[in-house]
């Protein structure tokens, strides 16, 4: 079974930064692509960076300039390094990850539980 497992979320002012982690454990065989989603009260759940295994990325437009993804793959863990935090980033935030648990599996996607980040003054 598989879990991703995410720290760093916390309450920071505007203005202020957090960096996000997320590491799978369990029975991993290959990892792909991996990123962050967030979910504010109210709203729907949103992508907010992805990166693949050969260090490509992608942003939401919303937290581009702000925010950088990055993953150590030896580790199998990924990163968000939140600069500049606003208000509107208040949201829990979910690692994702496309997952083969063998060499006889398919890729299967994987959320964590998520973690709470607050920007407030």
């Amino acid at each position: 079974q598989v879990q991703l497992v995410e720290s760093g979320g916390g309450s920071v002012q505007p203005g202020g930064s957090l960096e996000l982690s997320c590491k799978p454990s369990g029975n991993i065989y290959t990892i792909g692509a991996m990123g962050w989603y967030r979910q504010a009260p109210g709203k729907e759940r949103e992508l907010v960076a992805t990166a693949t295994t050969s260090g490509g990325t992608n942003y939401a437009d919303s937290v581009k300039g702000r925010f950088t993804i990055s993953r150590d793959n030896p580790k199998n863990t990924v990163y968000l390094q939140m600069n500049s935090l606003k208000p509107e980033d208040t949201a829990v935030y979910y690692c994702n990850a496309d997952i083969v648990t063998g060499p006889r599996y398919y890729s299967m996607e994987y959320w964590g539980k998520g973690t709470r980040v607050t920007v407030s003054s």
